[in-house]
């Protein structure tokens, strides 16, 4: 073990050096003329002032957070077993976190223009831009990743569990330590996510009603004070959102999965830590994987289609995983493992790796039938726009609905055949084979925000036609890689909370959760409620910073004169401003809920009813995050179907006629669904889970009783006692 972990370090400076690389080589690519350079200046101005202004709100949150947890640490009693370290470990995860982020933003504020000025030459020159800044984040991302828990465990092991047993109470402390830093990730995650979801709906929602309904520009025009604004929203929400969501999801999945391997009891070749070792390894492998895959994504010419090049990379790099995987577990864990009196072989954990290998696969596939042009779903939002905005709100919401029952019964029956073949690790190291191709799957998802921005680009510059229909082919192929990005992140989120609520339970000593007994069936109602509050105030938030960009865009038509002439410049700066301060104001009290209602449940109620609130969040925030999400997805393209012409009982309509803006109408619904509330439900329920891991030792159950925090403050002294 002393030799072979340190490897996994060793995986992630890999991708971080393939990181450099290809941030150089996009970096140097031809950014067009002054035009277009000062219109991305603009972007990547607004886009680091926003990150600057949530940086700084978000320190005021992490600085106390990592006081009380160093308290927390210090705390002796039966089953605690922590350190003041965890503190540390925190806030590395925050900064990382938010690391992952910036790098994507910043690629991708690069990319777009250089993409926009490849328009010019082909659509194979702009795919190769474009994904290329996406692989920068999905490379930095798994590589950050990657290194910040190889590194952590390494030291961790070295200061408490040095020459002790995988079972020993030092061995837990150094994983309980570990935990920090997915909770510093997640927490970063969630307020990046939420924050950056909000800002970029409010720009998006403004710039839609007052420039394409009311003044009937096009989408993207110079003239519409929003658009910078909508175009800084593509890079925080869908891109440094979108980073810090994975980067959470793919450290959470991980620990998960070596905390349930610490409580395995082995005999192999590594001092009995193969069950720990092997999700970072497959990580490491699934970076390697998806790394060889950026190359095979490429186009030959105008008629090529972009979205068999992607599926290519995201499909080979699965199958290298698939191979790789089945020599790690072979090479690695001893034939026979037992968890928590469940038997199982080594070749019983590959089967589940191929399980939660195929349950990716098929979300991704199942999702993008639901949200791409020219399928049943989509289509049958165009018609129904034929007949006015209402029946378009009807027909999202329905096609919205129905999206949540295959994945559903995907998850389903990976989660019995994932435990059929290795118990509850073999559900969690599902998990971790879904996530090994992470840095692929950002690829694929930043490549979609990078398009729709060199397509802004193109048309504030007014750029040739042409390059706004290679710009529009990437785009429309974007908006389905990003909601099959945001199916999968569901679907592993979905894998990684059963995993997480499996440690909780065992650390918090509970065996059983009894939804016979009335507070534990109270606390799965009260979880399966927090999904609706949380979108509700998502989604309320979108709507008030849109009415302040409405007003504000309103205001700049009538009283600069000279703006739909071309002769005065829209003050774009205000509009930016606008987003900025209502997405960092209004982020606020949907994180709250998220981190607080665990760790107030769990002190006043105890374990199993905390037991059962997380059960009641996790189905309902499945459903929730799918519905939202492909209903967004699906109006989206329904919307986007009208620029090529749509035929409507026997009739063509395109941009500018009624059915359009019946399409528009469902649209600006779907921009929150889809960008904000939606993608915001893994997080949530990965979130609430890590929560309750950490404070589980302070509320486990010992003899019967509920243990508490000795010297604790009075309100927790009270409510942590029956």
């Amino acid at each position: 073990m002393d030799s072979i972990v340190y490897l996994v370090p060793a995986f992630g400076i890999v991708g971080l050096l393939y990181t450099a690389w290809k941030f150089s080589w996009v970096s140097k690519q031809d950014a067009g003329n002054d035009t277009m350079k000062e219109l991305s200046g603009y972007i990547a101005d607004g886009a680091i002032a926003f990150l600057k202004a949530e940086w700084k709100i978000l320190a005021y949150f992490a600085i106390p957070t990592a006081i009380l947890l160093a308290w927390l640490g210090n705390q002796e009693g039966p089953g605690f077993h922590s350190s003041p370290l965890i503190a540390v470990a925190f806030l590395i995860g925050a900064i990382f976190s938010a690391t992952a982020g910036y790098i994507g933003m910043i690629v991708a504020t690069k990319a777009n223009v250089r993409t926009a000025e490849a328009a010019r030459t082909s659509l194979a020159k702009a795919l190769s831009v474009s994904f290329t800044g996406g692989s920068v984040m999905g490379m930095g991302v798994a590589g950050l990743a990657i290194l910040g828990l190889g590194g952590l465990f390494i030291t961790f092991y070295q200061i408490f569990a040095q020459g002790h047993a995988l079972t020993s109470n030092e061995m837990k402390t150094a994983i309980e330590v570990l935990a920090g830093f997915s909770l510093g990730a997640e927490s970063i995650a969630l307020f990046a996510r939420v924050g950056g979801g909000i800002y970029t709906k409010a720009a998006d929602v403004g710039a839609d009603l007052v420039g394409k309904v009311e003044a009937g520009i096009p989408e993207d025009d110079v003239r519409n004070p929003a658009t910078i604004a909508d175009n800084v929203g593509d890079n925080v929400g869908d891109v440094a959102g979108m980073g810090a969501d994975l980067f959470g999801s793919y450290v959470a999945t991980i620990l998960a999965t070596m905390v349930l391997g610490q409580e395995i009891e082995v005999s192999d070749n590594y001092g009995g830590f193969s069950p720990v070792l092997l999700p970072m390894l497959i990580a490491g492998v699934g970076l390697l994987a998806s790394l060889v895959s950026t190359f095979f994504v490429r186009i030959k010419d105008e008629t090529s289609s972009v979205q068999n090049a992607l599926n290519t990379g995201n499909y080979l790099s699965i199958a290298i995983t698939f191979v790789t995987s089945y020599f790690l577990v072979k090479n690695i864990l001893p034939e026979t493992l037992v968890l928590r009196g469940f038997s199982f072989t080594a070749m019983d954990v590959f089967y589940s790796i191929i399980v939660g290998l195929v349950v990716g696969t098929l979300m991704s596939i199942i999702t993008e039938y639901y949200t791409a042009m020219g399928k049943r779903p989509v289509d049958s939002i165009v018609q129904k726009s034929g007949t006015g905005h209402a029946t378009n709100i009807i027909g999202g919401l329905a096609v919205g609905m129905e999206s949540t029952v295959l994945p559903i019964l995907v998850l389903a029956a990976g989660i019995y055949f994932s435990y059929f073949f290795a118990g509850i690790y073999g559900v969690s190291i599902a998990a971790a084979g879904m996530m090994a191709t992470t840095a692929m799957q950002l690829a694929i998802d930043a490549f979609g925000p990078i398009a729709d921005n060199a397509g802004g680009i193109a048309e504030m510059s007014q750029l040739p036609a042409e390059v706004r229909e290679r710009t529009d082919n990437l785009d429309a192929v974007g908006n389905t890689t990003a909601a099959t990005g945001k199916g999968f992140a569901i679907a592993s989120a979905a894998l990684t909370s059963l995993a997480l609520f499996a440690a909780f339970v065992g650390i918090s000593g509970i065996t059983q959760i009894d939804i016979y007994k009335a507070d534990v069936l109270a606390g799965l109602f009260v979880g399966g409620m927090i999904p609706f509050i949380f979108s509700a105030l998502c989604i309320s938030a979108v709507g008030k910073a849109a009415m302040e960009m409405v007003n504000e865009v309103r205001r700049q038509f009538r009283e600069i004169p000279g703006i739909m002439e071309y002769k005065a410049k829209p003050e774009y700066e205000k509009c930016v401003a606008i987003s900025t301060e209502a997405s960092i104001r209004q982020m606020m009290l949907p994180g709250a809920i998220a981190l607080s209602v665990p760790v107030i449940v769990g002190f006043i109620m105890g374990p199993e009813v905390l037991g059962g609130l997380l059960a009641g969040v996790t189905v309902s925030g499945v459903l929730m995050g799918i519905f939202q999400s492909n209903a967004g997805g699906a109006w989206d393209n329904a919307k986007k179907s009208f620029e090529k012409g749509v035929l409507i009982d026997g009739v063509t309509y395109k941009k500018g006629s009624e059915p359009h803006k019946a399409a528009v109408t469902g649209d600006t619904v779907g921009d929150p669904f889809k960008d904000t509330s939606g993608p915001s439900m893994n997080i949530l329920i990965k979130l609430m889970s890590i929560v309750s891991l950490v404070i589980a030792p302070y509320i486990a159950k010992t003899d019967g009783k509920v243990s508490h925090v000795e010297k604790a403050p009075i309100v927790m002294k009270v409510v942590a006692k029956k």
